[in-house]
Parts: C-alpha cells; structure tokens; sequence
C-alpha cells in the first residue's frame, strides 16, 4: 500500500557538482516517487528549472523503489541516491512534517497544495451514498479522516482508487491530495468534483526538490531558477492545472520555537492544529512510568513509528510527535488517555492495533518522556494510560 506522500527523501550529489560543464555534460538523475499523482508536474517543472540553470537532466524510472507496506523509508532511499539518482522531484514537505531531522537540503517550494475534502459537483447519489469517508492508507489523508465524526471510513490503496470511491458512488466524499484530483480528471474528464479544503494542521504541503548534504551549489542555482521562474510568469504556467481552485484556501500555520525536549534539541515546529478534540479542563496528576519501559519504547518506535514520525519525533509523512503541535507547554489540546486511545486503534498504519497493549504503553511512556515528562519505579500499564485525562502538555527538562 503506498502513497507517494508518505516517501520522502533525498539525493547525494558527487563533489564534481561545482562543475557546471561536467555537470551539464553528464546530466543530472531525477527520480520520483513510485505511484505519485504529480509525476507529470514534477518532471515538467525539473526540466525547465535545471534547464534555466545550466544542468540538463535524464528521468529515472526505478530509481525509487516501491518499499514496504507503509512507503519508503529515508534509510532505504539513501542507499539508492547517488547510485540510481541526484535529486528528487515532488519532495512534500508541511510544517509538522519537514524532514527537518535528515541531513537533506530543499529547494524552495514550485507548487503549495495540500489534502482536499472532495465530493460529487452535482450531488448525484450522495442521497443515497452512505455515510463513508474515503482516505488513501498509510497518508496524512487518513490522519485527516480519522479526525471525522459520526462517519466509517473506506481506506484505500492508492489516491486513485480513493478519488474513485467518490466517483463510484462507494463514498459520500474522500480526503485526498489534490494533485491526485487533477490526474484522475486527466483520465475521466467528464468527471466534476466540488472541493473544499480539509480543517486540518496536516492538510498543507508544498512541493519541493531534495538534495543530498553536499550539493548546495547546485541547490543554489536551481533556487535562482524558480526565482527567475516565478519573476517572469514561467512557474504559474506551468503549475496551473495543478494549483488549488481559488475558492479553496489553506490556512498557512506560523513555525515558532519552542522550548527543547528530553530527547532532543529544540526544533521548529507549527504551533497548529487539533488532533483529537477532548476536555481537559480538569486537571490530573501525571501517569507514572518507569526508565526501563521508556528504553524499550524507544525500541519499539524506532521499528515500527520512526518510518512516519521521524526518527527525532519531528514528523516526516506523519505529524510531528513533540513540540507545540503534540504537547504545547500551555493550553493543551490533547489528554494522554485519547492520545493512547487513538494509537492503539490507528497505529502503526500498516499494522493498526496490532500490536500487544503493553507495547502501547512502553511508546506512550517513551512519547510522554520525550516531552518533558519525569520517569518513576511505577510502571505504566496500558489501564492506566487509556483512562487518563491529564492534559498532554509539556513539561520543563528535568
């Protein structure tokens, strides 16, 4: 199951990459990810982009792998830059998931866009439609559904299938990215869709080029060429087809830093965003959990949650697992107990609730240690973690 969203990496580029003519004689190598709807945008606009910066290009086909049930991971894709490809096109980035935590460098974005909720235009069937919600596996689309009331959700394999689950009638509306939207109505033109954007801190992305560590020459010069690509009316023109309708506006979040956390250095997050709407007006004490639960949640995480969530907890494919948007130090949005709830109902996505109860609790106490809070000789068990109401708030290093 795989969605191109959920593939992020980057390209290592060899030394000689301050040399234009040999460059420009050798070509550089882009790949894209397997399955993603905006390939066709992303090879139009990396050769015209390279092109206005002095590289000529040739497109990779496998240079990407497909990867396991639930994408490609940034280890596995290292191991093919700079032996299949250069650089990749339709990189996504958002703010709760920047890749911030890898060594690669970004372009500046060539297309902002994000996830859509989408439904028939004319409203044909929608009567008779039941109440399903489509969302492609594995993606933000179905972080996003998830956070749909009074609803069953219909996941799909892939961004088509889950735009055709509208089209056919087998859901009201799907939560989809748009680019996906735009390449099935390049396949069913006489298909017309009402869009509208999806309320979520996880709904805006933008497309960009990745690089490898050592290739900030060329990644200067391809960021001169969008300028110029921009300035001149280029980058609109090619982008069009593919941008947002007007009438859909997403709602940029604000980066801003926040205090550091146990398990590493302060980042740059988006202080944005519910993700599961709950009362904490009432104050409880902490759960308590112990240093050896938090070193085998580590483990288990790293196996099983890292792939999505970042191996720092900065979010890559999948939100962001401290700072701001998780665990704010003051007005939290989230209790521990629904926290753990929706975890042992959704994660990890290619294997939800699958995994033993205990393991649960020994991720929950390594998350809850990772945003400030203190370790105790009292183990956490999965009772106490899914009846909690404490506000999931941050607390200060200890």
């Amino acid at each position: 199951m795989k969605n191109h969203s959920k593939q992020l990496a980057g390209a290592v580029v060899a030394a000689a990459v301050v040399l234009a003519p040999a460059l420009a004689q050798a070509g550089v190598r882009v790949c894209t990810f397997p399955g993603s709807p905006s390939t066709a945008l992303d090879q139009t606009v990396a050769r015209e982009a390279f092109k206005t910066a002095g590289f000529d290009v040739s497109f990779v086909r496998e240079g990407i792998g497909e990867g396991d049930d639930d994408g490609v991971s940034l280890k596995e894709l290292h191991k093919v830059l700079g032996k299949d490809c250069d650089v990749i096109a339709g990189f996504p980035r958002s703010s709760v998931a920047d890749g911030s935590d890898s060594k690669l460098l970004f372009s500046a974005g060539y297309l902002r866009s994000g996830y859509v909720s989408v439904g028939l235009r004319d409203g044909t069937a929608r009567a008779s439609a039941p109440d399903v919600v489509a969302a492609t596996y594995a993606s933000p689309a179905q972080l996003i559904a998830v956070q749909q009331r009074d609803v069953e959700l219909d996941l799909e394999n892939t961004a088509e299938s889950t735009v055709d689950a509208v089209a056919n009638g087998h859901a009201r509306r799907a939560i989809v990215w748009y680019p996906a939207v735009v390449a099935y109505r390049g396949k069913h033109p006489q298909q017309q869709f009402a869009v509208t954007p999806a309320s979520s801190a996880y709904a805006d992305w933008s497309l960009v080029f990745a690089f490898g560590p050592n290739s900030a020459a060329m990644l200067k010069r391809v960021d001169r060429a969008l300028a110029s690509m921009s300035a001149d009316g280029r980058l609109a023109a090619l982008t069009k087809d593919w941008a947002l309708p007007a009438d859909v506006k997403l709602t940029r979040t604000k980066p801003a830093l926040k205090p550091a956390y146990l398990d590493g250095p302060a980042v740059r997050v988006a202080d944005a965003g519910h993700f599961i709407k709950v009362d904490v007006s009432a104050a409880t004490d902490d759960p308590a959990f112990n240093q050896a639960q938090v070193a085998h949640g580590k483990t288990l995480y790293a196996s099983s949650c890292a792939k999505c969530h970042g191996p720092d907890l900065n979010g890559i494919t999948a939100p962001a697992l401290r700072g701001p948007a998780f665990a704010p130090t003051t007005k939290a949005h989230l209790t521990i107990g629904a926290v753990f709830n929706y975890m042992t109902t959704n994660m990890p996505a290619d294997r939800p609730g699958k995994m033993r109860d205990q393991d649960y609790a020994d991720i929950m106490a390594f998350l809850l240690r990772s945003n400030g809070y203190g370790v105790s000789t009292t183990k956490l068990t999965a009772d106490v973690a899914r009846a909690s109401t404490t506000p999931l708030a941050a607390r200060p290093a200890q």
